[in-house]
């Protein structure tokens, strides 16, 4: 029987932590002058004694050992229950938002989406806006955690490869999970301030730099401005879509490089990869937007590496209304937010080394078709890939796919039109943020929808951002028996 005691101990001091971290968004508002600090204190006390009474009524289990079971119910339920209490602030104070509103911006925020249903971000309070980063670096930082600590353990789609014995990195530089922890987040941590100082080097605002910088690194995508990153130079972009790339690499190499061992960054297939298809899809759409649209070289190349960045990563900050460059390169955008970055890192969607496992795969296939008597096994980085990673990540690709199509049929049933409706649901489970078409596209949000769409998008977001099947697996009876 799986033991919820020590998940309910961790989660209520967790939520404890996240009613302390209210003490900033309410010094801010203090700071200028605005009464939604009062909103900030009441509930930062609300949620501090609702995550100690949790802790405490499970203190029982506090020695009790954590196994399988109780590690994907912590998971998922830490990304179900932050939401409720992230979105206290967004209900009680400005915006004023209904419930539904806030839990979709609190959810959208932790799972790092960015899809966002707040309109006017310019008039709203400091208070407000740093709790929407502050929401997403939790968030960024916490999948970071999940994806080197928790998922390779729990084979989920195809993430042991990282735990055998030929990718095996965790092991030999931090053996503990308690230390794996600390290190990225201390990495975490100070890109985040490299990005900070970057951004106020360009000019930007002290408290927009602060704000954004989470944002980016947590590739979550939340800004300050209704206008997104339009309204910035163009130093400032450069400086994102440097930081959107450094976020989407797996932060396991970033200790590596300051341990004095570099070589593993530039030996990752994950990281070649991933560069290459950026290279390429840039390439690609400069190429088309000088076609559809002539002129001056700099601003176009800009335009497109810092959308394409931006949307791959699933950071989904906009610079323009890449829905204006017609029909191939909304297409482009809508692939490229299936792809995603690196694991390990912030980014979200399928993931690189999955594409890489399947075309090895595919192409192992293709040989044995070719020469049906001589043995060909798929290898990853040069290793042999055992079958159980293949049929790992394959039960992946079928989830992904199969549950965006029933999250497109079903925002379609709620009243949504086919392209809102499938971008939409594409948005959603690869966390990406801005969706496509005049509704919820980079020039609108997701305000207008109904209250129904918004809780199907919701819960689509916590389901791609866990893995898909570490949520799935919650909802079989076995699951619970063993």
């Amino acid at each position: 029987m799986v033991d919820v005691r020590p998940v309910g101990y961790l989660v209520g001091w967790l939520v404890t932590a996240l009613g302390l971290s209210m003490a900033l968004p309410m010094v801010a508002d203090l700071t200028a002058g605005s009464a939604n600090a009062r909103v900030f204190a009441t509930t930062a006390i609300l949620v501090i004694v609702s995550g100690a009474v949790l802790a405490f009524a499970c203190s029982s289990g506090v020695s009790a050992r954590m196994g399988v079971q109780e590690s994907f119910l912590l998971a998922t339920g830490t990304w179900a229950v932050f939401p409720i209490f992230g979105a206290l602030p967004f209900w009680f104070g400005e915006p004023q938002a209904s419930f539904t509103d806030a839990f979709f911006e609190a959810m959208s925020g932790l799972t790092t989406t960015g899809a966002t249903v707040f309109t006017s971000l310019d008039t709203l309070p400091p208070g407000t806006l740093l709790w929407r980063g502050m929401l997403q670096w939790f968030g960024g930082l916490g999948i970071v955690i999940v994806a080197m600590v928790f998922l390779p353990t729990l084979k989920v789609g195809g993430m042991q490869i990282f735990r055998s014995e030929a990718f095996d990195t965790l092991g030999k530089i931090l053996p503990r999970a308690g230390e794996i922890a600390l290190s990225l987040s201390l990495i975490y941590a100070l890109l985040t301030f490299l990005c900070f100082m970057a951004y106020v080097f360009t000019g930007m605002p002290a408290f927009d730099s602060a704000v954004h910088a989470m944002t980016t690194l947590a590739t979550g995508g939340m800004a300050n401005h209704d206008l997104s990153f339009s309204g910035y130079g163009a130093s400032a972009h450069y400086v994102a879509t440097a930081f959107m790339l450094l976020a989407a690499l797996p932060f396991i190499r970033f200790l590596q490089f300051f341990a004095g061992d570099p070589k593993p960054i530039w030996r990752d297939p994950q990281i070649r990869g991933f560069l290459l298809v950026v290279a390429a899809f840039v390439t690609l759409l400069s190429a088309w937007l000088a076609l559809v649209r002539p002129g001056p070289f700099e601003p176009a190349f800009r335009e497109v590496l810092f959308n394409v960045v931006s949307i791959i990563t699933g950071t989904g900050y906009s610079s323009a209304d890449y829905d204006t460059w017609g029909s191939f390169a909304m297409t482009m955008f809508f692939v490229l937010g299936l792809i995603g970055g690196c694991s390990g890192s912030t980014a979200c969607s399928v993931k690189i080394f999955r594409y890489q496992l399947m075309l090895a795969s595919v192409s192992a296939e293709v040989k044995r078709l070719h020469a049906p008597n001589r043995v060909f096994a798929p290898r990853y980085d040069g290793h042999p890939v055992s079958q159980r990673v293949l049929d790992s990540v394959m039960a992946f690709f079928m989830f992904f796919f199969l549950t965006l199509a029933v999250v497109a049929v079903m925002l379609v049933l709620v009243g949504l039109d086919p392209l809102t409706a499938i971008s939409g649901s594409a948005t959603a489970i690869a966390n990406i943020g801005p969706g496509l078409g005049p509704v919820i596209g980079p020039a609108g949000n997701f305000s207008t929808l109904p209250d129904a769409a918004k809780w199907i998008l919701a819960a689509t977001m916590l389901i791609g951002r866990l893995e898909i099947l570490s949520v799935f697996v919650l909802f079989g009876a076995a699951f619970w028996r063993a």
